[in-house]
């Protein structure tokens, strides 16, 4: 409860400042949306162990005929016994259905200790809680140029361990080089609480880390990504939900580098800024981007299928004319 107390505080001081949280790892899905990962503690020493196949609990923790449906691509089971020694607090009925750190249970006992921190904090008319579907929780900031609105994901940080689902370097890529994947593997993953039974596999900070130095041999990678994001959110899809996102413009730019690793080809930028263009152009025909990290999940695999085609005819139309846009 006193972290929750803390991290409510902080949030409403540095969206203030504008400064947001150093320590969470921040998003910003559109100008006034933000999505901030809380870490959560007491839970050290993971390992990847083999987990039962089948759930047959609900929510409630009563008994179901037939298992819960089986995690996907980029989501897992997270139980209890993965963690060397976990704190007390671990062990509550609150958070666990038999062995499972159950990921809706975490993010109503987070929801209970946030609201509670908004009063304790004073913060009241400032902080509000906003209604919100499934596990998300999402607050509206009032600052003195606009309200902000944050999604706050509880979080569980597992550092120096990589899963065994992200098969990653590929063998044969030459980008990036040997010591930088050794040192962005080392920052491990986070699990994300963003479905009621799954956890979300996050790569946030090797993300990070990984585009902090992507032009450290003098090319144009991230000024091609910046145009690309523009175009994207002033020209093909603008909006607050847009159909294709930051995220996927920037994985985009890493399988784009892995294809391209030579200093060469990051010379001609109004050319290179066309090559993303055209990939992007592809991916959104064919409704197919693989995940950079976990290449056997579509990052698109649930987009609006008719928004894409519109996305797809808009981009079209700039590759038949790029000099209406790009001067």
């Amino acid at each position: 409860f006193r972290l929750v107390l803390f991290f409510i505080y902080s949030l409403y001081i540095n969206i203030v400042s504008e400064f947001i949280i150093s320590r969470s790892f921040r998003q910003v899905l559109t100008p006034t949306l933000f999505l901030i990962s809380v870490p959560l503690q007491g839970l050290m020493g993971y390992k990847e162990r083999r987990t039962r196949q089948w759930r047959y609990y609900t929510l409630s923790g009563s008994r179901l005929l037939s298992p819960v449906r089986e995690p996907e691509k980029l989501h897992q089971w997270l139980e209890l016994e993965s963690f060397v020694n976990p704190s007390q607090e671990w062990h509550d009925a609150h958070m666990i259905i038999e062995g499972d750190i159950v990921p809706a249970k975490v993010v109503n006992v987070f929801k209970e200790h946030l609201e509670a921190s908004i009063k304790t904090c004073g913060l009241t008319s400032k902080v509000s809680m906003l209604e919100s579907v499934g596990s998300v929780v999402r607050v509206a900031v009032e600052t003195s140029e606009a309200q902000i609105e944050v999604e706050l994901v509880p979080t569980v940080e597992l550092m120096n361990y990589w899963p065994k689902r992200a098969r990653w370097p590929r063998f044969f890529r030459r980008w990036p080089s040997t010591e930088r994947t050794r040192c962005i593997k080392s920052f491990g993953f986070n699990l994300m609480a963003t479905s009621n039974y799954h956890w979300l596999l996050s790569f946030s900070r090797a993300e990070q880390v990984l585009l902090s130095n992507i032009d450290e041999d003098g090319g144009c990678r991230r000024k091609c990504y910046r145009v690309v994001r523009q175009l994207k959110e002033d020209v093909w899809c603008p909006g607050s939900k847009p159909v294709i996102t930051a995220y996927h413009l920037q994985t985009l730019l890493f399988w784009t580098c892995e294809k391209y690793p030579c200093t060469r080809d990051w010379r001609d930028f109004r050319g290179c800024v066309l090559r993303l263009v055209q990939k992007l152009h592809k991916c959104v025909s064919q409704h197919y981007l693989r995940h950079y990290f976990v290449r056997s999940h579509n990052l698109l695999k649930y987009s609006n299928t008719n928004e894409l085609d519109d996305v797809a005819k808009k981009i079209n139309n700039f590759l038949d004319n790029p000099g209406t846009y790009v001067h």
